[in-house]
């Protein structure tokens, strides 16, 4: 049926759904962005306060384990100061090599950045595509 305005009822209803589903989606997507956002503002104070502990973390044990080294090595310079000396050298060393070892297994880990946003988004297309009737793509 025709109304007044050459149009049918049910195109009226078709656009103002179309139109409602857009809204929706335009909601959906600013969510998903606003909790980006929030994901990369948490990450970012944690890798701020991870590097500023770990700095101060980083020079006071350096500090304490060169005056310890300085330290015992005048205790034992009349009769070992060579081996004080060797010894501390390659405790030095190793611990080096160890921190070394574990900043590189840690930096190909990859971060876990935007794992909440990409599960959400995740959630999203599955329920979308459920909605469908079809499976995820």
């Amino acid at each position: 049926m025709a109304d007044a305005a050459g149009g049918t009822p049910e195109q009226g209803g078709l656009f103002a759904s179309s139109k409602g589903l857009l809204g929706t989606g335009v909601k959906l997507l600013h969510n998903r962005l606003e909790l980006l956002g929030v994901e990369l503002a948490e990450e970012r104070v944690r890798l701020i306060s991870l590097l500023a502990y770990g700095a101060a973390a980083f020079l006071c044990i350096a500090a304490g384990l060169i005056f310890l080294a300085i330290f015992l090595t005048v205790m034992l310079w009349e009769n070992n100061r060579l081996l004080a000396l060797g010894v501390f050298s390659a405790l030095f060393l190793g611990a080096g090599g160890v921190s070394l070892a574990l900043a590189m297994s840690r930096a190909r880990a990859g971060s876990k950045l935007f794992s909440g946003s990409l599960a959400e988004l995740r959630k999203d297309r599955d329920a979308l595509s459920a909605r469908d009737g079809g499976g995820p793509k």
